[in-house]
């Protein structure tokens, strides 16, 4: 029996990987603690991680805004739709985004109480073993307190990384936190790095009216799409407006009371220098083990700072596990859910699988971008010898109707099995489309299976059949 301060599983951290753990553990018999710091504006409880506090959820929030925003000014009037003196209301936008990211937080709570989750608000950190082997883990709140538990799982998140010599101050210089609460547009925007962070938030104040430029030190526009997709998303974002520079090699980043000044060379080895208003720094991020006190313990890191588990998320220590961003894999929000429901079940003696070559990606711009499996790139790479059907959005009836034709669905299976192997996704609500795929993939389906499965007429999902149909030749709308 679980005492007061004594568990049966401790969780640390209650992003997506963390509380998903918890409840999961609960629903299981389990008596369960988890750990969070996270705050609100009044200093209360934010469960939910970076993804409900500053990541996924509060960027959807202001990508719909943004959208409907561009919609009213560009899109409305073929509908016959007049909308006389357009403006934006920043703040109500962002006050719009402070209550979606409160009601998830919330809903998390809801569920902790629901499912007899014991909730504690602070910085949770190990303190060694204690009777019985039981870990003890103190808990940095309004009130310093011990837990006791024979299984603690690990779910700390991750950090954004900054650019060297330029650390983030949140003002002119943004992370992801900072660049979801900007209070008014700028007139310039300059983003490093154009992956997911750096698209979606360069949309948003892109529709709103800034000047904005991406820097991206690779030569290549999103290198982990496929390149037909990538391709695609690059000419349509340019004709949007967002200025991409590619082979942007920073090497110097100074701020000053009138903004940035960002000095690169580009491609070609010119000095350029970019002057903007803010600078949104997307380079990636790095697990988050502060405070932790892992050292302590003997946690193994690798030496990224990654917390080291196996392949079904065991640390070195016993009975420690870790999942999310702060282990090896996608640092997405799903895959960490992933992570902590099987750990949870692993606990009791079950025996759940955990897929990384099927976790979807999926990048909130428009036109959305979606994938599951390997690019065409990499499967001939490895000598995989292939077949591809794609099929154009301009071709859907659903879409001409929504007036969003732009982007395609690619199908890639294996030349002789017919199985499929990656799908590929550029178009109106793809993040929608893409489960399709990931279930077809767990099957092991074929593009023929896809092919033959009756989709409802008219809807945008008719475009992975005929893309499923045209790996075959045999597409029957274009």
């Amino acid at each position: 029996m679980a005492t007061a301060n004594s568990f049966d599983v401790v969780v640390i951290g209650a992003g997506p990987g963390g509380y998903i753990a918890a409840i999961r553990a609960a629903q299981l018999g389990l008596s369960v603690a988890c750990i969070d710091e996270w705050k609100n504006e009044k200093g209360g409880p934010a469960p939910g991680g970076t993804c409900t506090n500053v990541g996924c959820i509060p960027s959807k929030a202001l990508l719909q805004s943004s959208e409907n925003f561009e919609h009213a000014g560009h899109q409305f009037a073929e509908h016959g739709i007049v909308v006389d003196k357009l403006a934006i209301d920043v703040a109500r936008m962002m006050a719009r985004k402070k209550t979606v990211v409160k009601q998830n937080n919330d809903g998390i709570l809801y569920l902790f109480k629901k499912n007899k989750v014991s909730f504690f608000h602070g910085r949770g950190s190990f303190a060694g073993r204690g009777e019985g082997g039981l870990w003890q883990v103190a808990v940095a709140g309004a009130k310093a307190e011990t837990l006791s538990a024979r299984h603690v799982i690990v779910a700390t998140g991750s950090n954004a990384r900054p650019l060297p010599g330029a650390p983030f101050d949140e003002k002119n210089i943004l992370s992801n936190d900072g660049a979801l609460a900007i209070g008014a547009v700028p007139k310039t925007l300059g983003i490093v790095g154009s992956g997911v962070i750096g698209l979606e938030m360069g949309s948003v104040w892109r529709r709103l009216g800034a000047d904005v430029t991406v820097l991206e030190a690779l030569p290549t526009f999103l290198g982990a799409v496929d390149t037909q997709v990538a391709t695609e998303a690059h000419k349509t974002f340019t004709r949007q407006g967002l200025k991409i520079v590619l082979g942007a090699k920073i090497s110097a980043v100074d701020r000053g009371a009138a903004g940035v000044k960002v000095s690169y060379a580009d491609a070609s080895g010119k000095a350029q220098t970019l002057a903007c208003d803010k600078l949104i720094v997307s380079i990636g991020r790095v697990p988050n083990t502060i405070g932790l006190n892992g050292d302590a313990v003997g946690l193994a890191v690798d030496d990224r700072g990654f917390v080291t588990v196996d392949d079904d998320c065991r640390t070195n220590l016993e009975n420690v596990w870790a999942v999310g961003d702060v282990v090896r894999g996608p640092m997405l929000a799903h895959k960490g859910e992933e992570e902590g429901a099987a750990v949870a079940e692993r606990i009791v003696g079950q025996k759940p699988h955990v897929d990384f070559n099927t976790v979807p990606w999926v990048i909130y711009t428009s036109p959305e971008i979606a994938w599951v499996g390997q690019t065409e790139q990499q499967l001939k790479a490895a000598g995989r010898e292939v077949r591809a059907g794609t099929f154009p959005f301009m071709a859907n009836g659903r879409a001409r109707a929504l007036g969003d034709t732009s982007g395609f669905v690619k199908v890639i299976a294996d030349a002789r099995t017919d199985e499929i192997l990656g799908v590929h996704m550029i178009g109106p609500m793809v993040s929608e489309l893409i489960s399709e795929a990931v279930v077809a993939m767990e099957f092991k389906a074929s593009a023929e299976d896809i092919g033959r499965i009756c989709h409802a007429h008219p809807s945008l999902s008719e475009a992975t059949k005929e893309a499923a149909l045209a790996v075959a030749k045999r597409a029957l709308n274009f």
